[in-house]
């Protein structure tokens, strides 16, 4: 039977690493909620930056004396390891803690075990309480990266009802709502990478920061990749100083993402056009589709997709519906590839 009181202390967990997300790469967006020995919450923590104490650590900075005999809720299981800071199961023990009640199990083979670590200590471990919640929410990106060493990538796109990217005349301004719009921003602020191709960047001139409603510049900012061989101008707007942006030849998704890899990012944003969005899926490097489909018709016009390796009806790309709501007037989808 699940312990409602721990299950609450996960959910603020999983708030508390909505917070830091796009702070921590390559690090993971931990949350930790530390309960007293009544139940009540005396810590709440999230991982710092790189080099910055983990989410345990916060949350027993926070909580004190009062952690002693108490519980963490954590949503990935303790590290066992010495990296820039120290394991995070001594501090669980040092402090007191009598029982560690975590989401994830770490996948991570230097940073995992710290299960077996706590247990040995004489600490009472339970593990996945809501972990589908937690795979699915602030930690999907780093749990993906973890186990595949790829970055996880969203393919992010607007179209019209009748799957149209554009108009006739290549005029895509605006297919999606300003709340929309400003929702995208917001997500573009919680990834590591927004990457676009050459010709989406000469097409658009596409300044592809993050952006308050109002135009001013949101407090963080991902990095910019522009991929592909063709020559961008010096003055496009992509490489404006509002954010760092980096260039990647060809056109190869895989070569791509492990430039990236190399480079500590974890969750990637794709943006680009059609051509682009199907490399990505033909190369299986797309790894959750955020549609958002305006009640607009359009007849004709580029398709939201290009070609994507599909050659028939039972090569198609089937997709397992995660959310759908609405943003504005438009339905945002969220799906992940089925296995192909």
């Amino acid at each position: 039977m699940r312990d409602r009181g721990e299950e609450q202390a996960m959910r603020a967990a999983i708030a508390a690493s909505e917070q830091v997300r796009g702070t921590t790469s390559p690090n993971p967006p931990v949350g930790c909620v530390v309960l007293g020995p009544g139940g009540e919450v005396v810590g709440v923590g999230a991982t710092r930056p790189p080099g910055g104490p983990h989410a345990e650590v916060v949350a027993l900075r926070a909580a004190g004396e009062r952690a002693r005999g108490g519980t963490a809720v954590v949503t990935l299981e303790p590290c066992a390891h010495t990296g820039r800071t120290p394991p995070c199961t001594d501090a669980l023990v040092a402090a007191g803690i009598k029982r560690v009640v975590h989401a994830a199990s770490d996948p991570n083979p230097l940073a995992s075990g710290g299960a077996e670590v706590l247990r040995a200590a004489g600490v009472e471990v339970r593990g996945g309480l809501l972990a589908d919640e937690v795979a699915a929410g602030p930690l999907r990106a780093w749990l993906h990266f973890a186990r595949t060493g790829r970055p996880h990538v969203t393919w992010k796109y607007a179209a019209s009802l009748d799957g149209r990217s554009a108009a006739a005349d290549g005029t895509s301004k605006w297919i999606s709502s300003a709340e929309s719009r400003a929702e995208v921003h917001r997500v573009r602020a919680r990834v590591d990478a927004v990457l676009a191709g050459t010709g989406t960047v000469r097409a658009d001139d596409p300044h592809l920061t993050a952006r308050a409603p109002d135009g001013a510049l949101l407090d963080r900012q991902p990095l910019r990749v522009v991929v592909g061989d063709s020559e961008v101008p010096a003055t496009a707007k992509v490489f404006d100083d509002a954010a760092t942006t980096v260039q990647l030849p060809g056109g190869d998704p895989r070569a791509a993402l492990a430039a990236l890899a190399e480079r500590g990012v974890v969750d990637v944003l794709l943006e680009g056009g059609p051509r682009l969005a199907g490399a990505f899926l033909a190369a299986r490097c797309v790894d959750r589709v955020l549609a958002y489909v305006a009640p607009v018709l359009l007849g004709a016009g580029p398709a939201a997709l290009g070609e994507a390796g599909v050659g028939s009806i039972s090569q198609a790309w089937r997709l397992q519906i995660e959310e759908t709501t609405m943003s504005g007037p438009d339905v945002r989808i969220s799906a992940v590839p089925q296995e192909r």
